[in-house]
């Protein structure tokens, strides 16, 4: 499939059918399209047979199902690009794009364009907190030039994060990472920078324009991005060839610069103005509900740019009183989100994460830099995030309670106590930063999540990208995946050692024993009731009837596939097997509907590590088959794959022999 031209191969399943607008609707689950076809006389059921990439086609449950195989995603992100039929705009990446609530959707957005530059982030976190600590103890001069060069080294990621980030949402939403870049480099020039610093009135072509602080900025450039990538494809699509590649740049960053900053800077700016006048009149009013709302909020603000609009007001209160009551709750704020990352360094099982998670707490509680530990940890996760913010209101409604204040411009951190020291009820303060830690921590290690174990030599920066950039094949860069007990023989053909209870991978060269992944009645593949798994046009394997519903990894190695409505996974071995686990026939319909599943795309697993719980009880009472089917699905590639499987089997015994 690697040759196969997708987006032609999306074109075409169109065009056989019968045009856009006979398709009525399409999803997709493992290995098929699923299309819903307003009138089925139209469809060429042998025209999209014929077309390269595609296996079979099946007509089962009112749908017209079209067989593609592992690439099923890709080829759907890419009707989603030339037609309206998936109802979003696909990745970069040619993965279906995250469902669910808005605000998941956001999170799972935010994460991903953050995640190629977490551990730069962690390292530069860390560098931070070093030198704060040295100044702080007087092992290093502020005023050196020494100093100076280190902390540019520090500080550079942050300052200029909208260019880091302009590269990733490029790649995320398809533009030119170097218009995208352009676009960024404007919003952090240094005389756009001095003009947002001025105060004075900005214009451009007789048009008002209010600034803003870009730099450190998040959801500006990652709109601005958004926006390009829009702009793009318009002019890609109406400019001549000839003229096309130098003047859509060109019409691009002279577009999307003053635009964005005569929309988005006002937007924030206004909304910023707007939360902060807010805050600081209820500070006059009710200081522990003011203190609730910056300290649960804050790392929010900090998230949408909002907080550039609180510094004008910290300022002039530093100023004209020695001290600003928006300063208490930031203490408890930051070192909550500290405190839940520090959690999740004890609580993963994820080594890659903990990496990550140890520097980001330190830097978070030594520096007040929450950077790595939001972008890298506690917002992908989600929980620990809310938990953080959970504990920066409570401890930022005790702080403020007292009327804690810092006495000069310091990010909140341990080293910076002694400029709350001598401003309102210190103790109060003291009280209100570990309730805000010991709520996160607590909450984080109870509830967070636990994660499964991923050896950190596995995990690269850019491991949210499953999919190659120009193939479009699944890779993943992993390490060699640890394998279970095993015993070799003689003839190199290696044999189970299951003590009870445990299922065990039994992988060596030549030979690989696949195991049996749910408890139940081993039956033929030519039996099942799918045509296209019982044919195999999918690879050869087994199908097993189960009598429990929980099912295990019967190979170890990377999960290349998890569908989200559960019911089907996809993992590939260090050795190259590829393997299909699809519990129940056509249960996609169930739309997750009692699938609990255990693991999701990119994990590492061990064989016998659990995948999924299904509710065979559900699966029964909506009419559909619960047979568990197991392929291999690079059968073809592969030396010999033969069936072993037979009556009566149990998760973690040999299923499929597999000669590489």
């Amino acid at each position: 499939m690697a040759a196969v031209d997708y987006r032609s191969l999306a074109a075409g399943i169109v065009q056989e059918v019968g045009g856009e607008e006979n398709i009525a609707s399409v999803t997709h689950c493992a290995t098929r399209l699923r299309l819903r076809l307003r009138d089925e006389s139209k469809a060429d059921k042998g025209g999209v047979e014929k077309l390269p990439g595609v296996i079979t086609v099946m007509r089962a449950g009112g749908q017209f199902q079209v067989v593609v195989g592992n690439n099923v995603p890709t080829v759907y992100a890419e009707l989603g690009k030339i037609t309206k039929l998936t109802g979003e705009d696909s990745p970069a990446d040619g993965v279906e794009g995250p469902k669910g609530s808005f605000l998941n959707r956001f999170i799972d957005l935010i994460s991903s364009i953050f995640q190629p530059m977490v551990w730069p982030l962690a390292g530069a976190g860390l560098l931070k907190a070093f030198l704060s600590m040295a100044t702080q103890f007087g092992w290093l001069n502020p005023q050196s030039q020494t100093y100076v060069i280190l902390a540019a080294a520090a500080d550079a990621l942050f300052y200029f994060l909208p260019l880091f980030l302009a590269v990733t949402a490029a790649k995320r939403f398809k533009t030119n990472q170097f218009t995208s870049m352009a676009i960024a480099g404007a919003l952090v020039y240094p005389s756009i920078v001095a003009l947002g610093a001025a105060g004075a009135p900005v214009s451009f072509a007789g048009l008002p324009v209010v600034m803003m602080n870009y730099t450190s900025s998040v959801i500006p450039i990652i709109v601005a991005v958004w926006l390009q990538g829009y702009l793009e494809r318009f002019l890609n699509k109406v400019l001549p060839s000839a003229l096309r590649n130098f003047t859509t740049p060109l019409l691009t960053i002279l577009i999307m610069v003053p635009l964005v900053l005569m929309t988005v800077g006002p937007i924030s700016t206004y909304a910023a103005q707007g939360i902060s006048g807010g805050i600081t009149a209820l500070f006059g009013l009710a200081p522990w509900l003011a203190g609730a709302l910056m300290g649960g909020f804050w790392q929010v603000f900090v998230l949408f740019g909002l907080h550039w609009g609180f510094v004008p007001i910290l300022t002039n209160d530093l100023a004209t009183q020695g001290y600003s009551l928006l300063t208490g709750p930031l203490m408890p704020a930051v070192l909550a989100q500290a405190a839940a990352t520090l959690a999740v360094f004890f609580r993963t099982r994820n080594a890659a994460r903990r990496e990550v998670a140890g520097p980001g707490a330190l830097s978070g509680f030594l520096a007040g830099i929450t950077e790595p530990a939001i972008y890298g940890v506690n917002l992908p996760l989600k929980k620990p995030f809310y938990f953080g913010l959970a504990g920066g209101a409570i401890g930022g409604a005790i702080a403020s309670s007292g009327g804690s204040a810092a006495s000069s411009f310091v990010f909140p951190s341990l080293l910076a106590l002694p400029a709350y020291s001598t401003i309102g009820n210190f103790t109060l303060l003291l009280i209100g930063t570990g309730a805000a830690v010991v709520i996160a921590f607590t909450l984080t290690f109870l509830f967070g999540p636990r994660e499964t174990a991923i050896p950190a030599e596995a995990v690269q920066p850019n491991e949210t990208d499953l999919l190659d950039p120009v193939t479009h094949d699944a890779s993943l860069a992993t390490g060699t995946a640890r394998q279970g007990a095993t015993s070799g023989t003689a003839s190199g053909t290696a044999v189970a050692t299951l003590p009870a209870g445990t299922a065990t991978a039994t992988e060596v060269t030549g030979t690989v024993e696949v195991l049996t992944p749910v408890d139940g009645h081993a039956v033929a593949l030519a039996e099942v009731a799918d045509k296209v798994f019982a044919s195999e046009a999918m690879g050869k394997g087994v199908g097993i009837v189960p009598t429990g519903g929980h099912i295990y990894a019967p190979i170890s190695g990377t999960v290349k596939a998890a569908m989200k409505s559960g019911h089907a996974y996809g993992i590939k071995s260090h050795d190259g097997v590829e393997v299909l686990v699809h519990i129940g026939i056509d249960t996609v319909q169930l739309e997750g509907r009692g699938f609990s599943p255990a693991v999701t795309r990119g994990d590492q697993v061990q064989a016998g590590d659990l995948l999924a719980v299904v509710d065979l009880d559900v699966v029964a009472e909506a009419g559909y088959d619960p047979t568990v089917l197991m392929v291999i699905t690079n059968t073809a590639q592969l030396t010999g794959v033969v069936p072993v499987a037979q009556g009566v089997v149990t998760h973690g015994q040999p299923a499929v022999t597999v000669e590489i």
